[in-house]
């Protein structure tokens, strides 16, 4: 994965300081907690992407919920300058340039697999397995869920694709049958 512009900026500043001082893994810890917050609270997802909310009021309530996760001094700094600096709308996209350092340094390769159900823990260990096998390293799988595909997957590594969706296959068949 690949994520340029600011949102990489801040992360590989953040990663350089992690590194530093010995934290990758808390810090990664605790962004991959607070996207979640993020993804999961409607409420806080407006809270940081509101304009309306000046910067001190916002690093409060983040402090607060850091504070109460248990993150890094550094995780808190980070997100603290990040709210000075008005990038706030921004760190979602700075929790995955972050987790994609940490990924690189490790040699570990990110899937993102979207089926139309959440797949269970021993098709993703079957997917896993099978995807090192081909690509000879460590895969982290993204699993996405999209109803609309009906069945199948849709696999992406890097820039590449394997679509086996029954609604590609429908898609297909549908343009066969036109162009006949």
């Amino acid at each position: 994965m690949t994520v340029s512009g600011v949102s990489a900026r801040y992360a590989r500043a953040l990663f350089d300081l992690a590194r530093e001082s010995g934290e990758v893994e808390k810090v990664r810890d605790d962004l991959i907690r607070l996207g979640e917050l993020i993804a999961g609270a409607d409420g806080l997802a407006r809270f940081i992407a509101s304009p309306l909310h000046d910067a001190e009021e916002q690093i409060g309530g983040l402090t607060a919920v850091l504070e109460k996760m248990g993150a890094s001094p550094l995780t808190i700094n980070f997100i603290g300058t990040v709210t000075k600096n008005r990038r706030l709308p921004l760190l979602p996209e700075m929790i995955r340039a972050y987790e994609a350092l940490v990924a690189g340094m490790k040699g570990e390769i990110s899937a993102r697999i979207t089926s139309a159900a959440r797949l269970t823990a021993a098709q993703n260990k079957k997917i896993a397995s099978a995807l090192k096998a081909a690509l000879g390293s460590e895969v982290k799988i993204e699993n996405i869920v999209d109803p609309s595909i009906m069945g199948g997957l849709v696999v992406r590594v890097g820039s590449r694709m394997i679509d086996t969706s029954i609604k590609t296959r429908l898609n297909t068949l549908k343009m066969m049958l036109k162009g006949a």
